[in-house]
């Protein structure tokens, strides 16, 4: 089971960050503050300013209390052993200093994808599940504000037949953004063909309600959104 808080080159890489001041800065359209890579944080970092580490699309205002999804974890080929990716949905994040989230990420820092399940309550350390994960696979989750800032977190593994759920508190939690995404914090993702997302909805209805904006990453762009599903394919 992957655990970020033991990889040295991802330490050392946030470490440099931090003490050169690159900040991860929401972009100009939002007057969020920003929050620094710190080096226990796996995911929900805000895009860096000019290159994005998210790719996907990010919906913003206020009183977001439930997105749901689903995708398929794509087939991941390793460039080099700094490779680190995730698709996930959650809340804040984007114009905020919390993260609600969850996802499946594959990891190349042994120099093969290593595929796990995991969710996080940024600032706190991300979580990881030991149920398999393996290309191909379908997921299901949500995230839920259940009651005042408390949410209940599932994933669904649809293809291999288990879910994980938990509840947890963060008080600083803000419900200003929905998003689904795919991440690199570490800036290099593998290769993939294409990441699929669909039945995205927030709040009980179509993410397209909400005009959510894209979050083209790096060599990666997205598909139209159509009734809260959308492609992202590298081009």
């Amino acid at each position: 089971m992957p655990n970020l808080l033991r990889r040295p080159a991802r330490a050392a890489i946030a470490a440099a960050l931090a003490l050169s001041g690159v900040a991860f800065a929401a972009p100009a359209a939002t007057a969020a503050t920003p929050h620094f890579f710190a080096p226990q944080h796996a995911w929900g970092g805000q895009p860096f300013s000019g290159n994005s580490n998210w790719g996907g699309y990010v919906a913003q205002g206020s009183g977001f209390k439930s997105i749901t999804g689903s995708w398929t974890m794509p087939d991941v080929q390793c460039n080099t052993t700094n490779d680190l990716y995730a698709p996930w949905i959650g809340i804040d994040g984007y114009g905020s200093q919390t993260v609600e989230q969850t996802g499946v990420q594959a990891d190349c820092s042994s120099g093969s994808p290593v595929y796990s399940a995991w969710y996080e309550m940024y600032p706190a350390a991300p979580v990881y599940w030991s149920n398999p994960v393996s290309a191909g696979d379908v997921f299901t989750a949500s995230v839920v504000n259940t009651t005042g800032r408390s949410y209940k977190i599932t994933l669904t593994d649809v293809t291999q037949g288990w879910t994980k759920s938990t509840t947890q508190s963060l008080r600083s939690a803000r419900d200003v953004s929905a998003e689904a995404v795919i991440e690199s914090p570490t800036q290099s993702y593998p290769s993939f063909a294409e990441q699929d997302f669909s039945n995205i909805t927030v709040n009980g209805q179509s993410f397209d309600s909400y005009a959510p904006q894209s979050m083209d990453s790096g060599p990666y762009t997205e598909t139209a959104l159509q009734n809260g599903s959308f492609s992202i394919i590298p081009g």
